[in-house]
């Protein structure tokens, strides 16, 4: 295996086997001159995607990058993916990872304390 183990994980191989099925029925629906079935196909491929996401988001994938290799099997959870992994994309559509708003501090960086906050100038 490489160092960084990428797509062996629960997700990525289930998502791969519906992807899978979907690109032959789109085959399938090619060589038969089947629009049904090309369609078909495309929504199976569609599927795959929500899938895979959403098993990624389950803790069933793995982020990008180097992990230890006691991390590398296909049965190991990730148990951070409730946080959201740095630079994931599929983290950021699902709103993990994002950077926390600080709710003491308003827009512009002045402080939020009910008062009115006056500048001074020096």
């Amino acid at each position: 295996m490489s160092k960084h183990d990428e797509g062996h994980t629960l997700a990525g191989w289930t998502g791969f086997g519906i992807a899978t099925v979907g690109v032959v029925g789109i085959g399938l629906g090619v060589c038969a001159d089947n629009a049904l079935g090309e369609w078909g196909g495309l929504a199976v491929v569609a599927v795959s995607v929500l899938v895979t996401w959403v098993l990624h988001l389950a803790g069933w994938g793995k982020p990008p990058g180097r992990r230890p290799t006691s991390q590398w099997g296909l049965r190991v959870r990730d148990l951070g993916a409730r946080q959201g992994h740095p630079g994931c994309v599929g983290c950021r559509l699902a709103g993990r990872g994002r950077p926390a708003i600080r709710s003491d501090v308003a827009v512009g960086g002045k402080p939020v304390s009910g008062e009115p906050v006056t500048e001074s100038v020096t």
